[in-house]
């Protein structure tokens, strides 16, 4: 019965290993903005498997909280829906950009300033995780 769970066990870790080697981060970035005002951040998502991807989760210590948004018109009017989880396609890549997919960094701490980089935290569905390095630039994307 050990045996088993062992062999369980490391399938479960190769299977969430395999996942995350299988997807990138490219070209992160956050827009920091004057005081406590949130930071947006976007980047591009490729997902080089066969199967679908999922990300549930965002997280980095630069931020109080971060959010998975979509930005998106109702009747005119724009607004930002949180997303509980967003799935990738694929042999796709998924853009993060302003005014559609993004992150939303809440309550930014100090690092959280122009020309640094901070740590993001990306959690996958299955339990893979994956860590990109974000630059900070400043209001104006630079």
């Amino acid at each position: 019965m050990r045996a088993l769970l062992v062999s369980i066990f490391a399938a479960t870790i190769a299977a969430s290993a395999a996942q995350a080697a299988d997807v990138s981060v490219s070209g992160g970035w956050f827009r920091a903005l004057p005081g406590t005002l949130p930071a947006g951040g976007y980047f591009t998502l490729h997902n080089a498997s066969d199967k679908p991807v999922t990300l549930n989760a965002v997280s980095s210590p630069a931020c109080g909280m971060l959010m998975l948004h979509r930005s998106e018109k109702n009747g005119g009017t724009g607004m930002m829906v949180d997303m509980p989880s967003i799935r990738i396609a694929p042999k796709s890549d998924l853009v993060f950009t302003p005014g559609d997919y993004h992150l939303m960094c809440m309550n930014p701490t100090a690092a959280m300033k122009p020309s640094a980089t901070v740590p993001v935290t990306l959690d996958f569905e299955g339990g893979a995780k994956l860590i990109a390095q974000f630059a900070v630039k400043d209001a104006k994307g630079q």
